[in-house]
């Protein structure tokens, strides 16, 4: 049985982070609001958590997951970034986008698309996610909370609690954050491409 965070969403109470992070570090598998909609995260090295998003969500090894970081800095350990790319990504974050660059050494094998040897990447605007990683020191391993056959990922904390109250080991609530997953940028060739049209606008890379 999953349990259960209720926090405030502009005062996060430290204490519940605390054990969040506490429990993520422990190998758990949290469901997480973010400036876009809900999302699945576990450890940035945990087979286990890997293994259990993709069985939730019926993915497969194509699927890119996405490092979901504290800022840029950290960013920039797990990519590799031009300066032409940088810029352009620094001009969309923090924010609802997700941008696709080849991986660095720091990034575990088994999170690396196995033919492009990239991964995605984002700074999410949302207090609570921020709080977290903050707390956590690391990104978290993450997946949008889209289950299969649905077309909207779920929005509301104790849906998502009743639904997945088996298959995940925590639901942190901070109210409703929105139906749409992020804007996917691919820049893996060099170039802006569209992978998926989301919560973050995309006039500025087409």
């Amino acid at each position: 049985m999953a349990k259960y965070f209720d926090v405030h969403p502009d005062n996060p109470q430290p204490r519940t982070i605390s054990q969040v992070a506490a429990s993520i570090r422990d190998n758990a598998l949290i469901a997480y609001p973010t400036d876009s909609c809900y999302a699945l995260g576990c450890r940035l090295g945990s087979r286990e958590g890997i293994d259990r998003i993709r069985t939730i969500r019926k993915l497969d090894d194509r699927h890119h997951f996405t490092l979901v970081c504290r800022d840029f800095a950290q960013l920039g350990q797990f990519v590799r970034i031009d300066n032409d790319v940088f810029r352009a990504v620094k001009a969309s974050t923090p924010g609802s986008y997700t941008f696709i660059l080849p991986a660095t050494k720091e990034v575990p094998r088994m999170l690396q698309h196995p033919k492009k040897k990239t991964v995605g990447v984002r700074i999410p605007e949302h207090v609570v996610t921020q709080a977290l990683l903050a707390e956590l020191g690391e990104p978290l391993l993450s997946s949008t909370l889209l289950l299969p056959g649905e077309d909207e990922p779920m929005t509301q904390g104790w849906e998502i609690k009743d639904r997945l109250d088996h298959v995940v080991d925590a639901v942190l609530d901070s109210g409703d954050c929105g139906t749409e997953p992020t804007t996917v940028i691919d820049f893996s060739g060099g170039e802006a491409e569209i992978v998926r049209r989301g919560a973050g606008d995309v006039s500025r890379f087409e």
